[in-house]
């Protein structure tokens, strides 16, 4: 199966979305002949407006299209321009031929973009990035272009190094990338980043989840890196630098020639600010990482196609010291590389969409400590197999888009640890000074899915039942119904949604063999090892969408998320290496309000709005514990609250146009502070972290104080012409010089800083 999987590969693929659809145009004039034109698209649903050209046929495929409501503009000079309305609903690809009259004459009633400003058939919570915003987006360090990007969006946030946290979720993200679904850990310390230069759009749910979707449901990361091809040779290189002795560079190339596209993407990047440190000093924080992407695809008629895409990804990064460990000399080093294949065949038929994708990945971490570490000095190798089979068919039936199909995921997992302690004040009496581990495991996961979008004049019904198969470990199964309705009243340019989502959410891979072995039962005199289940989650929803002067977009949320054998994680002793665990129950509760402002006149900007609640309850039901607290948490019903209950969060930007070719933005996040748990006195706090650091706590509220970061960006636009583009953009980051803690002595957190005022430029070029 393995072999076949790379020769499939090789041979094979589509790259793409869940919900998307494809449009097929053709353009004449009205004696029927055909006419190069072009065309532009807007969809301020989706964030997306672009323009292309149609070949010498007057023929254009648009693929990859997000479903939603779309302006079509087609022009050519000495003609009326033609104008309509689209609603892309279906996997199946639209036909749709516009005729140009010489003019003054007009093809058609002039339609505003303004009106597909709210997705009429949206039953869930979806966020879109589009072009435009991946374009002008502030510049990050390496690592986090693409976790940043979501964290803009309501119910997420963004923690120490980088890790995205859905709706109070632990490790719960998915991501699909190019139609191809990744549930490890994406956050940068754990495996090589999908840089935002290489993404063309994203579309982010955290509810209302299509049945297909399955294992990690705190929120799901669709991610396109291949846009609309355009003949010919395309593409644009990215080179930035900044504070931190930060620099990077990106560059990509497709060519296209009738059925056939090409494509790669390359980047480099390296800076002296990886990861969060512990403290001001930023000890031992230098980082640098390579990716490289190939892709190929290839129509055969207009109802087969084909493609490839093989993707190669590798960071080496430090760990950032404490000061104790920076003075006796520590230095800790990590490495991730990824290397993957991706394959899938779509076929149309009798009114049907056949799609059968596969995927074969390899992943490995390795952390690597000098004989100077303290208190301890660990080693780690750990790796992934990964194989992955899907097949879908959907079609429209009258008022039905439906779809039905399953996967099968079949992956081995290794894992190497050890660790020498170098410092024995620092543990307990019984814990062994040197300890080795190394096992190997295989998972077997198998899913079936159907699902339902119907559409019924003011409302849309979507419906949808998903069986999971999951042996590891543990081996269990269960099924899961998801149901959403939307109801639209056009004259109050108002949407009414509501959603139900059954959550069976399979535990994060991450270390999961070294806590779950009887191996870690020497590591402390009172052990507590218990198997880890899948968690079970009731997730509602209920929200509005609501267009206000003509202009604006308002989208409010209120969400309720009941979760048994909650997912969390901890980490072994203080090596650093954490690993999963879960509790009882968790309730996690929230509204969102997003404000969008696509565009009016020279103003562009959004703001988002979370207020969220989440608290767990124990006992534990899963994962390895330490000490004399492990038995009572597995007797106690203690309330707490969770790791991520963040109760406040503000993210907004708004950009101001000041000429064709220059703007201004500034965008402000807010953060009302996570949950402390710290055993020590404030002197101890004082002596370990210093003053600065424990003024930014507040001890008697059990939480770190706010946060607040002003950030101010601008661009000019260097060379311009027809098809080619230099463009210049400096963002100063954190312009106050706020110092922000992240977390301090977290749960499972320890402490973490933001970085302090800092400076970006990035120069981009397309041609």
């Amino acid at each position: 199966m393995l072999r076949f999987l790379v020769l499939a590969s090789i041979l094979s693929g589509q790259f793409g979305q869940s919900l998307t659809g494809e449009l097929r145009l053709s353009v004449t004039d009205s004696d029927n002949l055909p006419i190069e034109s072009t065309v532009a698209l807007v969809s301020e649903s989706n964030q997306i407006a672009q323009r292309f050209d149609t070949d010498s046929n007057g023929t254009l495929v648009a693929k990859r299209l997000p479903f939603g409501k779309y302006r079509l503009e087609v022009s050519h000079s000495g003609f009326a321009i033609y104008t309509t309305l689209l609603d892309i609903q279906s996997a199946l690809p639209i036909e749709h031929h516009a005729v140009l009259n010489v003019a003054p004459i007009q093809a058609e009633v002039s339609v505003s973009p303004d009106e597909t400003l709210i997705d009429t058939h949206q039953t869930g919570t979806v966020n879109r990035v589009g072009m435009e915003t991946l374009k002008y987006r502030a510049t990050t360090l390496p690592g986090r272009s693409t976790p940043s990007l979501v964290n803009t969006q309501p119910g997420w946030l963004l923690e120490a190094n980088g890790v995205l946290h859905p709706r109070g979720s632990e490790y719960q993200v998915q991501y699909v990338v190019d139609g191809m679904p990744v549930t490890d850990n994406r956050s940068p310390s754990f495996a090589p980043e999908i840089d935002a230069d290489e993404v063309r759009a994203m579309n982010i749910f955290t509810g209302g989840y299509p049945a297909e979707y399955g294992r990690k449901l705190g929120g799901v990361v669709e991610i396109v890196t291949a846009g609309i091809a355009q003949p010919g040779v395309h593409g644009g290189f990215t080179i930035s630098g900044g504070s931190f002795a930060t620099a990077g560079g990106s560059a990509n190339l497709d060519y296209t020639q009738h059925r056939t596209t090409i494509g790669m993407n390359v980047g480099l990047a390296r800076t002296n600010r990886y990861l969060d440190p512990p403290v001001e000093g930023n000890f031992t924080n230098h980082g640098d990482g390579s990716t490289v992407t190939i892709r190929a695809e290839h129509d055969f008629s207009d109802a087969t196609r084909l493609g490839a895409i093989v993707r190669h990804g590798q960071t080496r990064f430090q760990v950032p010291n404490e000061r104790v460990q920076e003075d006796a000399g520590q230095l800790q080093e990590r490495t991730t590389a990824e290397t993957s294949a991706q394959a899938s065949y779509q076929h149309v038929f009798g009114g049907a969409v056949a799609d059968v994708r596969g995927m074969v990945r390899t992943l490995t971490a390795g952390l690597s400590s000098n004989a100077l570490s303290t208190p301890i000095a660990a080693q780690q190798d750990r790796g992934l197999d990964e194989g992955y089979v899907k097949a879908a068919v959907s079609s429209r039936i009258g008022p039905h888009e439906w779809k039905a199909g399953g996967d099968l995921d079949f992956d081995t997992l290794r894992e190497s640890f050890g660790y020498h302690i170098s410092n024995r004040r620092q543990f307990d009496r019984g814990t062994p000074v040197n300890f080795t581990f190394d096992d190997r495991a295989t998972d077997r996961e198998q899913a079936v899915f159907v699902q339902d979008r119907l559409a019924l004049g003011p409302w849309t019904i979507t419906a949808g039942l998903r069986w999971d198969h999951y042996r590891l470990l543990v081996e269990e199964n269960a099924f899961s119904p998801r149901i959403g309705v939307a109801w639209t009243w056009p004259s109050a340019d108002l949407v009414i949604r509501t959603s139900y989502d059954r959550a069976f959410q399979t535990p994060a891979i991450e270390n999961l063999l070294l806590a779950s072995s009887p191996a870690a039962d020497v590591l402390n005199d009172d052990v507590i090892r218990l198997r880890i289940p899948p968690s079970i989650g009731d997730f509602y929803e209920v929200g509005l969408s609501k267009r206000l002067f003509g202009r604006l977009r308002l989208d409010a949320t209120y969400y309720d998320r009941e979760m048994t054998n909650f997912a969390d994680d901890d980490v072994l002793l203080n090596t650093g290496v954490s690993f999963p665990i879960a509790f009882q129950h968790a309730r996690v509760r929230g509204t969102e309000v997003k404000l969008d402002l696509p565009r009016w006149r020279t103003l562009t900007g959004s703001i988002g709005y979370t207020n969220m609640s989440g608290v767990g309850t124990l006992p534990i039901t899963g994962g390895l514990f330490l000490g004399d607290e492990a038995a009572a948490d597995l007797r106690s019903s203690e309330r707490f609250p969770i790791s991520q209950d963040q109760r406040n969060t503000v993210s907004g930007r708004m950009s101001y146009q000041l000429s064709p070719k220059a703007w201004i933005a500034t965008a402000v996040t807010y953060g009302s502070g996570l949950p402390v748990e710290f055993a020590g006195s404030q002197a101890q706090a004082i002596a370990q972290y210093g003053q600065r650091i424990v003024d930014r706590v507040d001890f008697e509220r059990g939480r770190v104080r706010p946060s607040l970061s002003v950030d101010l960006s601008g661009s000019i636009v260097a060379v311009q012409t027809k098809s080619r583009q230099l463009r210049i953009q400096v963002d100063l980051l954190n312009l106050t010089d706020r110092l922000n803690v992240i977390n301090f002595a977290g749960l499972f957190s320890g402490t973490a800083l933001s970085p302090p005022r800092s400076f970006m430029i990035r120069v981009q070029a397309s041609f």
